[in-house]
């Protein structure tokens, strides 16, 4: 499932493609089960133009300073794609973009899990989904006091949306794995000095894939993200990757090197 880095990607591509070009109107692919704008809402659209993209957790939005915004969600395999007069159409287009002079902004999604929305305000919608601070701008404090003391599993506290936004399963795990903390264990056993290097963690990771626009194959070999199989040997120890469930979500560690509590 698309994460922060990979949304992040996809705020990049509208940022670089999509901006200050005028919409002139829409095409629609094969939409059964997916949820997009009615007409009526995508004539609002029409002759204006995106100035401004956004992107907080997993959520992307797309707008102007006055609205109203697009919002996308890629769900479990959706992605963007910004197209040039005459190129090829990509395959699995849901939902498209048409602006003047042939640029489009496609929306493609193969599992048809993802959504695409017409909204007035960003900051109303972060309010009303109760999403919490975005993982790349969180501070340490507030990372302390949400994560730090929570009473659950840990990794199931960096998963919570409302307390963390835009982390998910793969770099909730990666970050346990570096920072040799078992995934069941709670936050609020965690010393301050665990609790301030996996925020570090959290942290240079999300960077580290971001600035990769999310191509894992450029991310260092010794990560747990090219070692996702259960008996694989463990980069950190001689340890060996175990899969286990953790408040309902698969997850691969090292008991080898990450303590339990």
């Amino acid at each position: 499932m698309p994460e922060l880095p990979e949304c992040e990607a996809a705020r990049r591509r509208i940022a670089n493609g999509a901006l200050h070009r005028t919409i002139e109107g829409f095409s629609l692919g094969e939409v059964s089960h997916v949820e997009l704008p009615s007409k009526t809402e995508r004539a609002r659209l029409i002759g204006t133009q995106f100035t401004r993209t956004h992107r907080h957790g997993k959520y992307i939005f797309a707008g102007s300073n006055n609205g109203p915004w697009l919002h996308i969600h890629l769900g479990m395999a959706g992605s963007i794609r910004v197209t040039d007069a005459g190129d090829d159409l990509p395959d699995y287009v849901r939902f498209s973009v048409n602006f003047e002079g042939g640029n489009q902004l496609h929306f493609r999604d193969p599992r048809k899990f993802g959504l695409v929305r017409l909204i007035d305000s960003v900051e109303d919608f972060i309010a009303e989904k109760d999403l919490g601070p975005d993982a790349l701008e969180i501070g340490d404090n507030a990372f302390a006091e949400t994560i730090g003391k929570s009473r659950g599993a840990i990794k199931s506290a960096l998963l919570s949306q409302k307390k963390l936004a835009g982390v998910g399963n793969l770099w909730a795990d990666e970050a346990l794995y570096q920072t040799g903390i078992d995934p069941e264990r709670k936050g609020d056993t965690l010393t301050s000095d665990q609790v301030r290097e996996l925020y570090k963690s959290v942290r240079s990771i999300l960077q580290a894939v971001v600035d990769t626009d999310a191509t894992y194959s450029k991310l260092p070999e010794d990560w747990l993200i090219h070692h996702r199989a259960d008996g694989d040997d463990c980069t950190r120890c001689d340890g060996t990757i175990t899969k286990k469930t953790v408040g309902g979500r698969t997850s691969y560690h090292c008991p080898g090197h990450q303590a339990g509590a």
